[in-house]
């Protein structure tokens, strides 16, 4: 099928949608017109682009036929100028319009869950990772996006062992799933008295979050314990019985949460981030099975995968995935990391383009 073809489809596609924002059936569902409304939204833009791309097809028709059917020269010299204009921007058209007709991610418009965990380097480790706390929390500052604490383990000297936290706002997994995998930081400890650089590693897991209609976890499969909220070292920190522990028993997932006031919240929030965690390991397990191919560029976002490396005394980060430097690390770790998923994403789009041939 060609460009204009798949043009016609999906405009076809979107007369489809304008019909169903109108339906009754549609309009008594908040959940259905939020689902339309994106669909709609996303098809419009693939119009945009096609539209631009269609009036310079007909203007190079148009041209083509004037120095066919005529014989002023004026006429003839205009249109071989119209030529060479659309003829040059063309390719660009056609590459624009080749990228926004890829079907979209489906899960790239859903908020996330974010858990970060400490790995080796000790203190430092920790420290490192409330830094890549910070720096997505201000990235979703922003982007008009709401984060809040679920859970946090923390460390004697102010960082976290392990810290999740929920980022709600439109889009936010298409910007941040790239941030999935082992994040290395090569520095110097300010604990540090010889000057020696160390090492230091932190896993990021960006998991998307999912409705009970997205996963069904039977009851029977989750083992629920009341426990008291811990403090750092793993002391009681209150004597009521509000934090949950909750165990998914077929995979043996766990989560623990205690931010929350009451037990009924924890609860909620820990069956929240079992379902992301299920539904992730689902789609890893999909993703492994139908595109072992595209393990190159952008990786597969596993959370054992190195992607990126932070080294602080050449003011350089460098993602593996794209084999790619960056610079101004203080600017970066203030939330500035649009240049970096800008290239991700340039990267994961002409990756699909080779896959499509």
């Amino acid at each position: 099928m060609n460009l204009i073809e798949q043009l016609r489809s999906r405009r076809e596609h979107l007369k489809e949608l304008e019909t169903q924002l109108s339906s009754a059936a549609v309009l008594s569902d908040p959940q259905k017109i939020r689902e339309v409304n994106e669909a709609y939204a996303s098809e419009r833009e693939v119009m945009e682009v096609g539209e631009r791309y269609e009036k310079a097809v007909r203007d190079l028709e148009g041209a083509r036929e004037t120095i066919a059917t005529t014989k002023d020269a004026e006429l003839i010299e205009l249109a071989q100028q119209e030529i060479a204009d659309v003829e040059s921007r063309l390719p660009g058209l056609e590459h624009d319009l080749t990228v926004a007709l890829i079907p979209p991610d489906p899960l790239d418009t859903k908020s996330i869950i974010v858990e970060i965990r400490a790995g080796a380097g000790g203190d430092e480790s920790t420290l490192f990772a409330s830094e890549l706390l910070r720096t997505y929390t201000l990235y979703a500052e922003t982007h008009g996006w709401k984060v809040e604490l679920v859970s946090a383990n923390r460390s004697d000297v102010g960082g976290f062992k392990e810290v999740i936290v929920e980022i709600k706002g439109l889009n936010a997994y298409s910007r941040l799933k790239y941030e999935s995998g082992v994040h290395r930081v090569q520095r110097v400890p300010e604990t540090e008295k010889t000057g020696r650089v160390h090492t230091s590693t932190v896993t990021v897991a960006i998991m998307p979050e999912v409705e009970e209609v997205d996963v069904k976890i039977r009851p029977e499969d989750l083992e629920t314990q009341a426990t008291t909220s811990q403090g750092a070292g793993g002391q009681s920190v209150n004597t009521t019985y509000s934090a949950v522990r909750i165990t998914h028993i077929p995979t043996g997932l766990m989560v623990y949460c205690q931010e929350e006031r009451s037990f009924k919240q924890n609860k909620e929030r820990a069956l929240s981030i079992i379902r992301s965690r299920v539904f992730a390991l689902e789609q890893e397990r999909l993703r492994k099975e139908r595109e072992e191919a595209r393990r190159g560029q952008v990786g597969t976002g596993d959370r054992s995968e190195k992607i990126r490396t932070y080294n602080f005394p050449q003011d350089r980060l460098t993602d593996h995935r794209i084999n790619q430097n960056f610079h101004n690390l203080p600017a970066i770790m203030n939330g500035g990391l649009d240049e970096i998923i800008e290239e991700l994403k340039r990267a994961e789009i002409e990756q699909r383009l080779s896959e499509l041939g």
